[in-house]
């Protein structure tokens, strides 16, 4: 009876620490990293930051790799870019250049609907997934006008895995609606999110 025992609660115990991990919680910035990333944003490193990826991402589309890495996500509903964690990124510049893009976005008129962190198991390792969320403003159409949808709703996310950064994705999703107007191209969305002060 003790063996039945011991192998039933050795089956119970090893069930439960085989549940992988899948957390996901709202969280707000606190205000000394709001600070911290006004300070960066006015820095000449910062500008040549976004530069480098902005460089990067229009080679990517003549099939040159530099470093950092830009991948490019093409579909007829969703087109996105991320950005590889290499050099000249550290920790610290990666979570403001996650930053710096989601105040570019909303100066472009989104509003901020979310700001999430997922923890989540992945083959016995932890990846963290830092996600904001936008949508265009809400807004009446004139009477036989379309809704605007500027370039659709907008998910940016930092991915770390076993607290190392890993990457960060931008994706514009659009509404294939009737009631709203075609989306602005993608390229025009990087554009506006990369000459933003990219000389200044």
């Amino acid at each position: 009876m003790g063996n039945f025992l011991d192998d039933l609660l050795k089956k119970v115990f090893k069930a439960s620490e085989k549940l992988p991990v899948n957390v996901k919680e709202n969280f707000q910035l606190k205000e000394s990293d709001q600070k911290d990333l006004d300070d960066w944003l006015e820095t000449s490193a910062s500008r040549q930051l976004y530069a480098l990826v902005y460089k990067n991402y229009h080679f990517k589309r003549t099939q040159i790799n530099e470093t950092p890495q830009v991948h490019i996500f093409t579909s007829p509903y969703a087109n996105g870019f991320a950005v590889t964690y290499e050099p000249p990124f550290d920790p610290k510049t990666f979570s403001r250049f996650f930053l710096g893009l989601s105040r570019r976005v909303i100066d472009l008129g989104y509003e901020q609907v979310s700001l999430d962190r997922k923890y989540e198991e992945v083959n016995e390792r932890v990846k963290v997934t830092e996600k904001f969320y936008f949508k265009p403003p809400l807004q009446l159409p004139k009477e036989g006008e379309l809704i605007s949808q500027l370039y659709g709703n907008i998910s940016l996310e930092k991915i770390s895995v076993d607290n190392q950064p890993s990457y960060i994705k931008l994706l514009a999703a659009i509404y294939s609606d009737r009631l709203y107007q075609d989306a602005k191209s993608f390229d025009q969305l990087m554009d506006r999110i990369f000459e933003k002060k990219e000389n200044g």
